[in-house]
């Protein structure tokens, strides 16, 4: 039961390989800071790969054959990659399901307002953040306008060589006495994570100088009109590169690795995965940092839809042929885990930790506290997994996510399995998970591919 660190494993030539598939890995989640960005990235490395559009198979009135790789989207936000196996469909598929949301800050419809000549913009955060971390750093805009006669804007500030970057001001701490008697929940107060993002005025303004000299700037540069913010979706996340960490480099700092690293992980194991026996898939979901909801959660029918259509266009129009193909299959919800910090050793139980460098890591279960709103994989399963991953060679280890009475989270695990499926999570260790930047191993990023293209070949 001792605890391996991969890293020692490594010759040469595999370490050159962890150290490479890194950099990759590093520029698609720096340039994958969103959902929307995410979900359009997947889809160009896999229309590169020979991936055809679900919808042009049914457009077209394709039939689908063993060896066909297809993808499918909805709403921008949601993808699913499928490599047809020679088995029928009906007998399974073996599934890598991640997320690619991760908790940021929300504009609001209405968000644009002057306070004593600095204009601001309101937000609303997203997921599960400690909002004290979101303060007095650099922070970049993403996302998309849609005006009343269908034109998307495409925003993107914050990143690109030149750009201005925004920020939420704090307190000096000279005269912060009030607030450090605050408990770190309300030190800042969600209401108070204005984007601080001009302080000019324009001439010949009585009121709101500053904020006429921003809606100028939105008019000249986007071409939108304040009321456009009514239909426009845009994220606050940090601005900058993820990085690496350390003298040694073993680590990637970067924002957003939860989900994206197993994400990234997952995608990049189905595109070296060519003439499976059962069908690969690769599945990349939205929302799961609020309860999965939504048309582009894993709790929508996207995914089972883009099943129904592919058997249907393998002349299988039965809607039992469905219930077959999703009650046979064995996934991976392919989601991080916390990692074992020496500096806050106190809330994790040490022989059920998960360690960085150690591997990917399988949580059997997770939920809090008495395993509540947790899917529990079946020892059968676990078993299963286990020779998987030693057979293929894959550094990998166990855990839980803290001290029984300690807390807990969730993952899409239960939803999946809801269809009868055998599922467990696998994913990642992270050290800061949900702060502004989130750390992860360089070689556990590596040994996730290992394992998910293990499992894609052979569960």
């Amino acid at each position: 039961m001792e605890k391996k660190n991969a890293w020692l494993s490594y010759k040469k030539r595999e370490e050159k390989a962890v150290f490479a598939l890194n950099e990759d890995y590093k520029k698609f989640l720096s340039a994958g800071k969103t959902e929307r960005r995410m979900a359009a990235n997947t889809i160009a490395e896999a229309e590169k790969a020979g991936y055809v559009n679900l919808d042009t198979v049914i457009k077209e009135g394709r039939s689908v054959k063993p060896g066909d790789k297809i993808y499918a989207v909805w709403m921008k936000k949601t993808v699913a990659l499928f490599v047809i196996g020679t088995e029928p469909l009906t007998s399974g598929m073996n599934i890598l399901g991640a997320h690619i949301d991760s908790p940021r800050l929300d504009i609001k419809q209405v968000p644009l307002y002057e306070d004593q000549e600095f204009a601001y913009l309101d937000t609303h955060y997203y997921g599960g953040i400690k909002k004290y971390q979101w303060v007095t750093l650099p922070l970049a805009l993403y996302g998309v306008i849609v005006k009343k006669d269908g034109t998307v804007v495409d925003v993107a500030v914050g990143d690109k060589p030149g750009d201005p970057v925004l920020c939420i001001t704090d307190l000096l701490p000279h005269l912060a006495a009030d607030q450090m008697k605050k408990g770190a929940a309300s030190v800042i107060e969600g209401e108070d994570l204005n984007i601080m993002i001009g302080s000019r005025p324009v001439a010949g303004e009585e009121k709101e100088a500053v904020k006429a000299q921003l809606l100028k700037f939105f008019k000249e540069q986007y071409g939108i009109e304040e009321d456009d913010f009514l239909s426009a979706e845009i994220e606050v996340v940090p601005a900058g590169e993820a990085r690496d960490l350390g003298f040694d480099r073993s680590m990637v700092i970067g924002y957003g690795q939860d989900d994206r690293v197993c994400a990234y992980t997952s995608m990049r194991a189905i595109l070296e995965t060519e003439a499976p026996k059962k069908t690969a898939v690769c599945l990349l979901t939205d929302k799961e940092e609020i309860g999965s909801v939504g048309a582009t959660g894993a709790q929508s029918y996207f995914f089972e839809n883009a099943v129904a259509e592919i058997l249907n266009a393998m002349g299988e129009t039965n809607n039992l042929a469905v219930r077959r193909a999703l009650s046979h299959s064995r996934m991976l919800s392919s989601d991080v885990s916390a990692g074992f910090d020496p500096i806050y050793p106190g809330v994790n139980e040490s022989k059920n930790s998960a360690f960085l460098g150690h591997g990917i890591c399988f949580n059997k279960f997770t939920g809090a506290r008495g395993k509540s709103g947790s899917n529990d994989a079946n020892a059968e399963y676990v078993a299963v997994i286990r020779k998987i991953m030693d057979d293929n060679q894959v550094a990998f280890q166990t855990a839980e996510l803290g001290k029984v009475d300690q807390g807990g989270g969730g993952t899409i695990a239960y939803i999946s399995a809801k269809y009868g499926m055998e599922v467990i999570d696998a994913g990642v260790a992270v050290l800061s998970m949900h702060a502004p930047w989130e750390v992860v191993s360089k070689a556990d990023v590596y040994e996730a591919v290992k394992a998910y293209k293990a499992f894609l070949k052979d569960a």
